[in-house]
């Protein structure tokens, strides 16, 4: 393949063995790689080259990769994929909440990480271009921009969101009134049909209804289809 055509992969991890172990694999297997060691020189990478994929480690020295992952969704799509320690779920589901695409537990084989790297590129690239933000979606009074990625109340009040309830929201915007199961919402959201990442898609929608419903214990918008999923119920408006 090509260099036009290879992945460019940054790898922000601050062990140097682990660093250089993927760097070396990935090359070998097609990808430009450049590689460091901590958030501020991740960010200097990002500001000087276009970036198809991030392999982050949530533990870094100064910021760590959980915040380093929220500050990146919040300016970008670019697909993360998050290095975890074995045996913590919880980071997996906060990493994946903060908009993720994808975790790697350690210790890892490097032919694992390959291809959750590929699958990832595979499906960042098969997003279809309607889904592209095009203007405020408006639902039961509220309105959400998904070019702001702002949502605010019937009162104009914004409401906070993570960068995972955010994207949850607007795939159920863009596929409102249709039941929807776990695993085409992490598809929407570009998140993996694992047992545990699925179970995700459950806190992310209790935690949308304590911020949108009335009563989140008997919610109106989001609705659980018995053995099928979540449909959101309201009509929307994104004209």
């Amino acid at each position: 393949m090509g260099e036009m055509h290879s992945p460019h992969i940054l790898i922000v991890e601050d062990d140097a063995d682990i660093r250089t172990m993927v760097s070396r694999f990935l090359t070998k297997h097609g990808c430009r790689v450049t590689a460091t060691a901590d958030g501020p020189s991740m960010s200097r990478a990002t500001a000087t080259a276009r970036i198809d994929l991030v392999v982050l480690d949530i533990m870094l020295p100064g910021e760590d990769g959980l915040s380093i992952c929220r500050r990146l969704r919040a300016t970008s799509s670019v697909p993360i994929i998050m290095l975890t320690a074995a045996g913590d779920p919880v980071a997996r589901v906060v990493g994946l909440e903060m908009g993720a695409d994808d975790y790697v537990a350690k210790p890892f084989d490097p032919h694992e990480l390959l291809a959750r790297v590929r699958a990832v590129l595979r499906r960042a690239a098969a997003l279809p271009q309607a889904e592209k933000p095009v203007g405020p979606m408006r639902f039961a009074g509220w309105q959400l921009d998904p070019v702001g990625r702002e949502l605010r109340s019937p009162a104009g009040v914004r409401v906070m969101l993570t960068s995972g309830e955010f994207d949850l929201l607007l795939a159920f915007c863009r596929h409102a009134q249709r039941t929807l199961t776990r695993d085409q919402l992490l598809d929407l959201t570009q998140g993996r049909g694992t047992e545990a990442v699925s179970r995700s898609i459950d806190i992310l929608v209790s935690r949308i209804r304590r911020k949108i419903e009335d009563d989140p214990r008997d919610p109106a918008l989001i609705k659980t289809v018995r053995s099928g999923g979540y449909v959101f119920t309201p009509t929307v408006d994104a004209r």
